[in-house]
């Protein structure tokens, strides 16, 4: 890694335009990855990238440069002509870089990747051989594992020298189940910053064997009706509708520019009373935790919502600077070739008080969304739409026939006003994040929740 005396000659190099602030970014990234398709390997691949970003700033206007190279004059004159775009005569104080910190959020028992590809492979064909020979109807399960380390080092004018090493495991099975045209899926893609012993311990057959069960399951049930009705999602992945439709209306990059539904909410109800929610990115072992941010800044478990009531946004250093507040720890990017954005975490509607049972024997009428899928959302109206992976009706307050091609249709600021009951069975799920800076691992979760009433997209009865 760079060292720091060469670091606080690029830093003053990148200073020397105006600056008031700079930052070297500089990222190793080693990984590992496998694909099956029905039982036969399709892919395996290691890699190793390396590269440095060095970013300034002088008020809000930002500067952001990147390379592979490693040479310290090259270094320097990048971030010279970096410097040069803000054409400002005024010099800010620098600070000397302090000594190296180290930290990481991974828990490791055994590397993943000194596991062999072998190994990753035989894990995998475990799920796969079982898929293809449960039932006629799955007519395909493909399967893939990756791992990575990515040791990230960041130096900055404000005396910033903070390391982390981050170690992430991602698998994923996916079976298909054809009737005539129609075909479903069923999937599980869990993730973990935790040692191979993870794999070790995972439960591959009994997962797959719900996979294959949801996948046939919906290729023979019927379609949702449509129309507005009391749903009721399920915990762990269900999150991902807060994540996308409130989650990134509480970041700064949407926030500062004042494009969010949730600009200038602080302190004011947003949600239900019976919600509340976090972004936590210190919890150990989570696929989305971090210590140390992509800027250098410590992590933080940051409460949203308090009881309805919007408490904090999601702040990084440029959007500290538009709305005039300190950062929480949350400038992410994907690799070096971005610059930081403020982002998600592991990000879940609290527990609540309700049994999930009792959630579902209170309600009459409605959707029971087991398992949610992909969609999109607008942070500026807040309005999304949502597949529905596995859903079922509810009848007289019991689970009945399952039903497929639900679609969830609504606001984000109103579906947050229409929780009316939340369970005590909070469930996180891993996930990536695409927004401004790249792709990134994030969590979401929620434990089972009741919106009193969403617009169901399906087909009239």
């Amino acid at each position: 890694m760079i060292k720091d005396a060469t670091a606080q000659r690029i830093i003053e190099a990148a200073m020397s335009g105006g600056a008031d602030f700079a930052e070297i970014f500089e990222e190793e990234k080693k990984s590992s990855a496998v694909g099956l398709l029905n039982g036969r390997t399709i892919r395996a691949s290691s890699g190793i990238d390396y590269g440095v970003g060095i970013r300034l700033m002088l008020g809000t206007n930002v500067v952001y440069v990147y390379t592979c190279d490693k040479g310290e004059n090259d270094l320097i004159n990048l971030a010279k002509e970096a410097a040069s775009a803000l054409k400002s005569d005024s010099l800010s104080a620098i600070r000397e870089v302090e000594a190296l910190s180290k930290s990481t959020p991974s828990v490791l028992v055994i590397d993943p990747l000194s596991v062999s590809k072998k190994t990753n492979i035989d894990f995998l064909k475990q799920a796969s051989d079982y898929a293809m020979s449960f039932d006629a109807l799955i007519t395909q399960v493909s399967a893939s594992y990756a791992t990575s380390n990515r040791i990230i080092h960041i130096v900055n004018s404000e005396g910033f020298n903070k390391e982390e090493s981050q170690t992430r495991i991602r698998f994923s099975v996916e079976t298909v189940a054809t009737k005539g045209n129609e075909k479903q899926t069923g999937r599980i893609a869990p993730g973990t910053m935790r040692g191979y012993e993870y794999i070790n311990e995972y439960p591959i057959i009994d997962k797959t064997r719900e996979c294959c069960e949801t996948a046939i399951r919906m290729v023979n049930a019927g379609y949702a009706p449509s129309g507005k009705m009391p749903v009721v999602i399920g915990n762990g992945f269900g999150g991902v509708i807060f994540h996308e439709a409130c989650g990134h209306a509480l970041e700064s990059t949407a926030v500062g520019i004042k494009a969010s539904c949730f600009t200038d909410k602080l302190g004011k109800q947003i949600a239900s009373p019976v919600v509340s929610a976090r972004d936590n990115a210190r919890i150990e072992g989570e696929w989305g935790s971090y210590m140390t941010d992509d800027t250098g800044r410590e992590s933080s478990d940051l409460l949203l919502i308090e009881n309805g009531i919007c408490r904090n946004y999601l702040v990084d250093d440029l959007g500290a600077r538009r709305m005039g507040c300190e950062p929480t720890g949350c400038g992410r990017r994907q690799d070096y070739s971005y610059a930081p954005t403020s982002r998600m975490s592991n990000t879940y509607i609290d527990n609540g008080e309700d049994d999930p049972a009792d959630i579902i024997a209170d309600t009459e009428y409605g959707l029971y969304c087991t398992k949610m899928g992909g969609g999109s959302v607008d942070t500026a109206t807040g309005e999304f739409n949502f597949a529905s992976e596995e859903a079922f009706m509810i009848r007289n307050g019991k689970i009945a026939e399952p039903v497929r091609g639900a679609t969830l249709i609504g606001k984000g600021q109103e579906i947050l006003m229409n929780i009316d009951r939340v369970g005590n069975d909070l469930e996180l799920s891993a996930g990536m994040c695409g927004s401004m800076s790249g792709n990134i691992p994030v969590t979401v979760g929620q434990p089972t929740i009741r919106v009193s009433s969403i617009l169901v997209g399906g087909r009239e009865a």
